[in-house]
């Protein structure tokens, strides 16, 4: 019996505002791909401006999942995409097509290249409630270090601005008496696929300037009315508007801040956001990095070749 051949798998990661996007389709148009959104927020309908959602021409005919599949008010969480993003790449590699992953959730992401073994340990919601508590006070850095001693290798895994990663590792602890370390959470080293991972990245002065000018145009093309319609359905106090780019025109919304304040929060909040996804990634996962502060057209042809390279190698 012959052994079915390894799927094949390409993302597409980076910064927010470094181009992501654009180049996943690039890559989708040249390699007979199609493309999943690896995006934690481009799954809620309703939330297409703050989340730099792709429209329908943007997509110049390419296939994407895993947008607009949820309510802002429902929860969803990176086990969830797992399910739905492994399903997908199997259905995408049986139609003889390259499943893309585009994106910049690296959890979500890496659950699904490294088939993360998501913990079937119980839950404690009343548990988890006093942790999310204490969290909001003592702030991200001083409550991560509550995870030093009971869980060391999570500790130096999870990034303290992962709260609700650092919230799960301490529930996870507290009911089973077991460091998420060792339960089944553990990370494999090996992807099960033939996989290639493509970083994108860019000199900070020009990202910076990029994400800077990508919520202003956020803010012409009607941000603060769509945060408007969500704020007056009810999508208040859930998962989806904690996000980078709700958060801070809900203080607008609510007059705790000035427009002028909300916006420059935004941009600050942004380009943190962007540091903190390099970070993650470069000490995440193994990937072929490409600076695409100019000549964008070579690079993407020169990210073809190491893609097509690798993909045939298996």
């Amino acid at each position: 019996m012959m052994k079915e051949p390894t799927q094949k798998l390409v993302t597409v990661l980076g910064p927010t505002a470094v181009g992501k996007t654009k180049t996943s389709i690039e890559l989708a148009k040249a390699l007979n791909g199609e493309i999943i959104s690896g995006d934690s927020m481009q799954i809620y309908r309703g939330m297409d401006i703050g989340t730099a959602k792709v429209t329908g021409d943007e997509m110049e005919g390419i296939p994407h999942y895993l947008i607009n599949i949820k309510d802002p008010m429902e929860r969803f969480s990176a086990a969830e995409f797992q399910t739905l993003a492994t399903d997908l790449i199997t259905d995408i590699n049986r139609r003889g097509k390259v499943p893309i992953i585009a994106g910049g959730t690296g959890l979500y992401v890496k659950s699904v290249t490294h088939q993360y073994a998501f913990s079937e340990a119980k839950e404690d919601p009343e548990y988890r409630q006093k942790l999310e508590e204490i969290a909001e006070e003592e702030g991200p850095v001083q409550f991560h270090h509550r995870l030093e001693t009971i869980d060391p290798k999570s500790y130096h895994v999870i990034h303290p601005n992962n709260v609700r990663r650092v919230i799960r590792a301490l529930e996870v602890y507290y009911v089973t008496g077991e460091p998420l370390s060792a339960s089944k959470d553990a990370l494999p080293e090996h992807s099960p696929y033939n996989l290639v991972n493509i970083g994108l990245t860019m000199d900070r002065e020009a990202l910076y300037n990029r994400i800077n000018k990508r919520v202003d145009l956020m803010m012409e093309d009607g941000l603060l009315e769509e945060a408007q319609r969500l704020y007056a359905a009810g999508v208040q106090e859930c998962q989806s508007v904690q996000a980078i780019g709700y958060k801070e025109i809900y203080r607008l919304i609510e007059n705790r801040v000035s427009f002028e304040d909300a916006v420059n929060e935004l941009k600050l909040n942004s380009r943190r956001y962007a540091k903190r996804q390099l970070t993650w990634f470069r000490h995440q996962m193994e990937i072929d990095w490409f600076d695409m502060t100019t000549d964008r057209a070579e690079k993407i042809q020169k990210i073809l070749q190491v893609v097509a390279g690798k993909l045939a190698e298996n």
